[in-house]
């Protein structure tokens, strides 16, 4: 019985996951709001914050996720806010020519970040992995005072 049991458990082990419809829906921050229950806070490199686009690139690549990063990019879409719970403005970050960055940004936590397409943004969040590129969240102060992020954009930092 045991033996049929552990057989049982490494074949389904071994089989690929099926695509399914969820995985094929845009981004949302829907996603990110799952999730943020249960952070883990770990770092991509060993040195802590991680600086340039190169983890983020890594980060994607190795789809992982509940890493702090920081990065910049260029604003190529605004998107209608997330009114649903915690309310987060939305908007699309190309940071790299083949990646392009959801960003969930809390703004019952944090202002509203003043954006226009084409505008450079710095930043600093939690990396959360998806095959479109990811979503970064948490951008904003952390308000039992761990670790926060922030956006930067035209000389002013929305945290």
């Amino acid at each position: 019985m045991a033996l049929w049991l552990i057989a049982a458990w490494l074949s389904a082990c071994s089989q690929s996951p099926q695509p399914d419809a969820a995985s094929q829906a845009p981004q949302s921050a829907i996603e990110v709001k799952s999730q943020v229950q249960t952070l883990n806070l770990t770092s991509l490199s060993a040195g802590g914050l991680s600086k340039g686009n190169t983890a983020l690139e890594q980060a994607f690549a190795q789809k992982q996720s509940h890493v702090w990063l920081q990065g910049s990019g260029e604003v190529v879409k605004l998107l209608a806010d997330d009114s649903t719970g915690a309310r987060h403005q939305r908007f699309l970050l190309r940071v790299s020519p083949a990646q392009t960055l959801l960003f969930a940004h809390n703004i019952d936590l944090a202002p509203r970040a003043e954006l226009n397409i084409g505008d450079q943004v710095l930043f600093k969040g939690e990396y959360i992995y998806n095959p479109k590129g990811g979503i970064m969240h948490w951008t904003h102060h952390d308000p039992q005072g761990r670790q926060g992020g922030w956006i930067k954009v035209n000389g002013q930092t929305y945290e």
